[in-house]
């Protein structure tokens, strides 16, 4: 009889002790979930709100006054269709060539042996630590005076200006040295550094070179990496602000035309029906986050879209903990 009651004891502690554990998970992930979705869900609500619902003390979530034109004010405001195409198709292209780049890169430290192999894999993960604001003015002036060992001296007579231009992005893309570029070679170096040797000694053995097995052996495999990879270079090519400030002085994209947005509130609200001398800087505020909401709508639908490949290739990327 006693040992029945403390076999029953047994089962009945491990029950609540699984029972409580999961209590405790739920409460943290619940926890963590509304840390993170509470701002983005705050944005979302005043961006309905109108401005009398602004300072009604009553109003905490949910809008009395159900409106729309705030909408209409930040797209006319952010010139949002236009800059929305501009900054997609620079976002995708600087990806893209960010992605090629740091392939190559990240196969040939993972798979070749050569001279200076960890002095330079070190200068890759130096990048990560050294903030982009130490070598701003070098980056500036080497782009507002560009040339290659004089060439374009002795052809143009002077250095060439690619200040309000896509080419800076493009050649820090192609070289490397982009935004977060380190840490993508990182990602891609530890990916490759796990596949089996096997793989490649049996396709040496077929009569594959180097180029195709890269191409058609490691790559396949690679591609919920490079899905990762690439969702990672365009979220930050997008929201980026200071590369863009320091080369796009007239050409607006996503974040510069968010930045600029309270300054062009003042003709849109006299436009919509404004009646005040003045715009209060609770309404700026709300313009500002329905801004937000409107630069991070096309994120949220791809990280929808590649969700499956974006979650298996942060756990194959040797990051994960």
């Amino acid at each position: 009889m006693r040992d029945e009651q403390s076999e029953k004891w047994l089962l009945w502690s491990e029950k609540i002790g699984r029972l409580l554990l999961k209590i405790v998970r739920g409460t943290v992930i619940v926890g963590i979930c509304f840390i993170i979705l509470q701002p983005l869900f705050v944005k979302l609500s005043v961006s309905f709100m109108s401005e009398k619902d602004l300072y009604d003390s009553s109003v905490k979530y949910i809008a009395k006054h159900f409106t729309l034109s705030n909408y209409q004010m930040a797209l006319s405001g952010m010139d949002y269709w236009r800059v929305l195409f501009r900054t997609l198709v620079l976002s995708v292209t600087i990806s893209l060539l960010q992605l090629f780049a740091c392939l190559l890169t990240a196969y040939g430290f993972a798979r070749f042996r050569f001279p200076f192999k960890n002095l330079l894999f070190g200068c890759v993960i130096f990048t990560l630590i050294v903030p982009p604001q130490v070598i701003m003015l070098p980056l500036f002036m080497k782009y507002r005076f560009f040339d290659i060992f004089g060439l374009f001296s002795m052809i143009t007579g002077g250095p060439v200006n690619l200040i309000d231009s896509y080419w800076p992005f493009i050649m820090q893309a192609c070289t490397c040295m982009g935004i977060r570029n380190g840490l993508y070679i990182y990602m891609l170096r530890q990916f490759f550094k796990g596949m089996p040797r096997e793989l490649e000694e049996a396709a040496f053995v077929d009569g594959c070179g180097k180029l195709r097995t890269f191409i058609q052996i490691m790559l396949p495999s690679a591609v919920p990496m490079m899905v990762t990879v690439f969702l990672f270079g365009f979220v930050w090519q997008w929201t980026d602000s200071f590369y863009t400030s320091l080369y796009l002085n007239n050409t607006k994209v996503i974040s510069s035309s968010l930045s600029s947005l309270a300054v062009n509130v003042y003709s849109s609200y006299e436009g919509f029906g404004g009646s005040m001398n003045f715009i209060s800087p609770g309404f700026v505020s709300m313009i500002n986050n329905t801004g937000t909401v409107l630069s991070i709508i096309p994120l949220i639908i791809l990280y929808l879209i590649c969700q499956k490949s974006f979650v298996e290739g942060i756990e194959r990327s040797g990051i994960v903990g």
